[in-house]
C-alpha cells in the first residue's frame, strides 16, 4: 500500500465505502437483518449511548464529575474535549486515576475531541499539529481510549485545500495512531471551506489507502455542509465508530445556522429517522455521541440536561427502528 502516493489498494477501498452489496449485515434488497432483541426487549442494532462533553461544558464540571455524571445517567461511554484533560493535568490530576474512574463507572471512552491544526498548508503550522495529536493521543492510550476526531481545524476558512495532500496528510496521520493503538477519525465540519460534505470526506478516505480510515459524522454538520443524507449509504459502517446526534430548528435557514442552534434529537426538523435507518442498514455498531452547543441548556440543572439529552436519543432510535423489528 503506498499511502504516500495516494495509490489505493483494493483492501483499502472496501474498507472504507461500497454499496449495499459490500456494507456488512446487508442483504441484497439493501435491507439489514434484524439483529437481536436485547434482555430489555428494547429494538436495537448495537448502538452505544454516549456523552459529547460540549454537551453540559456550560456547567463547567471537572472531568471527573463528568465520568461520574454519564455514569450515574445511564450512558455506556463519554466523548471529552482534550482541553478539558489539559486542565485536568494542569491541576494536578493523574491520568492512572482518571482511567480507573472510567473501569469503576464502566464508561469507556469512545473518543475525543481536540483542534489539531493537521491538515493545513502551511508546514510550521502543521507540524505543531501532527505534535498536539500525538500529545493527545497518549492521553487518550493512556485513559484506555483507542478513537479521536481529526477534524480540519486551522482549515475553517479558504484556501480550499488540495484533497488529495490532505488525504497524504490523513495517511501519515493514521500511521502515527497505529503505532499508538489510537485513531484518527476524519470528521466534517459543515460551514468550513474544507472537508464540509459526505462526498470530501470520501475522497480523503479512499484516496488515503490506509486500512484503519474511518469518518466522524454529525447530524447537524451533514445538514449544514449540503449534504444528504441518503449519501451516507456509500459508506461501510466499519469505518465510522462514533456518530455525533443532535437536531436543528427549520429556522435560521442551512447557510445561516450555527452549532447554537442544535436543540436535543426530536425537538427540530432533523430526518433523523432516515439517518438511523442508514446507520443500520450500513452495519455501523458504534457509539450516537450527543454533541450540543444550545446556551439555553446551560440554564437546566446538568443532570436534568444529561438526561433528557440520553433519553431523546433513545427516542430517536425507537422511533426509527422499533416499528420495522415488529
Amino acid at each position: 500500500m503506498e499511502t504516500s502516493s495516494g495509490t489505493l489498494s483494493r483492501r483499502g477501498f472496501l474498507g472504507v465505502v461500497g454499496t449495499a452489496l459490500i456494507a456488512p449485515h446487508v442483504s441484497l434488497a439493501g435491507r439489514a437483518t434484524q439483529p437481536a432483541r436485547s434482555a430489555t426487549g428494547d429494538a436495537s442494532p448495537g448502538f452505544r449511548f454516549c456523552l459529547n462533553t460540549a454537551t453540559i461544558r456550560s456547567h463547567k464540571l471537572p472531568l471527573p464529575d463528568e465520568i461520574d455524571l454519564a455514569a450515574r445517567v445511564g450512558y455506556d461511554g463519554i466523548e471529552p474535549w482534550t482541553r478539558e484533560i489539559e486542565e485536568f493535568l494542569q491541576q494536578g490530576g493523574k491520568l492512572a486515576d482518571l482511567r480507573k474512574r472510567l473501569q469503576d463507572a464502566n464508561v469507556r471512552v469512545e473518543s475525543a475531541i481536540g483542534f489539531p491544526t493537521w491538515m493545513v498548508d502551511d508546514d510550521a503550522q502543521r507540524a505543531r499539529g501532527f505534535d498536539q495529536m500525538k500529545r493527545e493521543m497518549e492521553w487518550i492510550a493512556e485513559l484506555g481510549g483507542n478513537r479521536i476526531a481529526a477534524p480540519p481545524a486551522g482549515a475553517y476558512n479558504p484556501p480550499v485545500l488540495d484533497l488529495k495532500r490532505v488525504a497524504e496528510r490523513y495517511a501519515q496521520l493514521l500511521e502515527i495512531g497505529q503505532s499508538m493503538g489510537v485513531t484518527p477519525q476524519l470528521e466534517i465540519w459543515g460551514g468550513s471551506a474544507n472537508l464540509s460534505r459526505l462526498s470530501e470526506a470520501a475522497f480523503v478516505l479512499v484516496e488515503c489507502g490506509h486500512p484503519d480510515a474511518c469518518a466522524l459524522f454529525d447530524v447537524f454538520h451533514i445538514y449544514r455542509g449540503g449534504s444528504r443524507p441518503e449519501g451516507l449509504r456509500v459508506f461501510n459502517g466499519a469505518a465510522l465508530h462514533v456518530f455525533h446526534m443532535n437536531d436543528y430548528p427549520g429556522d435560521p435557514p442551512r447557510e445561516k445556522i450555527r452549532d447554537s442552534d442544535r436543540v436535543f434529537p426530536g425537538e427540530g426538523v432533523a430526518p433523523l429517522t432516515q439517518i438511523l435507518r442508514v446507520l443500520r442498514d450500513i452495519g455501523f455498531h458504534g457509539a450516537l455521541s450527543l454533541e450540543l452547543f444550545n446556551p439555553q441548556y446551560a440554564k437546566v440543572e446538568v443532570e436534568t440536561v444529561a438526561r433528557r439529552g440520553l433519553e431523546s436519543v433513545r427516542e430517536a432510535v425507537k422511533k426509527a427502528l422499533s416499528a420495522e423489528m415488529g
